[in-house]
């Protein structure tokens, strides 16, 4: 042990995929989720304008979850930092995917989402947890090439969904460092409206353009949405059992 003490940090470096056939919540009635996945995207040609391998060179087409390095340091006043980091030059594709959102009652049930899939692209992610605020701040780089499903119970269907940041433009300014929108949290303990302790979760601000190919309804497209400069900003929510 002695002489792991006070070395520089810990790097890990993974490859992985999951598999859950059944995630249940459970309050009066159930939200069961059915055939979860989280893996690598199986793709080389994310956000195909660009015209370049988005995972390096040598990445290979799989479903596994792979060129992540996670650095980990605690430094001298008790603080923690997390990196989350393509292993070589790129990026780190992410696929998630489940079949049936269902709700089941005592009498009744209903399929409230079901063929969900979302391939993202990672740039990197930062993790901070500050020993003296206790706040941890959460930063990531994000864009999602397709986000797809159906809402059985609403006869809607969203097809061909794309988030980038919000300069990016697929025709005129296909810069890569461009392409991923920026997230920034801070979560922390916090207080309801009852003075009672909760989670809470700020968000100062998050910009993006958004895309959706196709909105079904009823099976049939009814025509595609464009969102330009879309600002999500001065967010607050506390999270707490009732």
């Amino acid at each position: 042990m002695g002489n792991i003490t006070g070395q520089a940090g810990v790097t890990i470096e993974l490859e992985t995929k999951l598999n859950i056939d059944r995630f249940i919540y459970t309050d009066e009635g159930s939200l069961e989720i059915n055939n979860i996945f989280v893996g690598g995207t199986n793709r080389i040609d994310l956000f195909p304008e660009l015209g370049v391998n988005l995972m390096g060179g040598t990445a290979q087409q799989t479903d596994l979850l792979d060129n992540i390095r996670i650095e980990i340091d605690v430094l001298s006043d008790g603080d923690a930092i997390i990196n989350v980091l393509p292993q070589m030059f790129g990026a780190v594709d992410v696929r998630v995917s489940t079949d049936q959102w269902n709700l089941v009652g005592t009498t009744d049930s209903t399929t409230i989402l079901d063929n969900f899939t979302a391939d993202i692209l990672m740039g990197g992610a930062n993790i901070e947890i500050d020993a003296d605020t206790d706040v941890m701040n959460l930063r990531a780089d994000i864009a999602i090439d397709n986000l797809e499903f159906d809402a059985p119970f609403l006869a809607v269907g969203i097809r061909d969904l794309r988030l980038t940041g919000d300069t990016y433009d697929p025709v005129r300014n296909k810069n890569i460092p461009d392409l991923l929108a920026k997230v920034d949290l801070d979560i922390y303990k916090g207080s309801n409206s009852l003075g009672v302790d909760s989670l809470a979760v700020d968000m100062d601000s998050f910009r993006a353009d958004m895309t959706i190919g196709g909105v079904l309804v009823g099976g049939t497209s009814i025509g595609s949405i464009f969102m330009d400069d879309l600002a999500i900003t001065n967010t607050q929510m506390v999270i707490y059992g009732h």
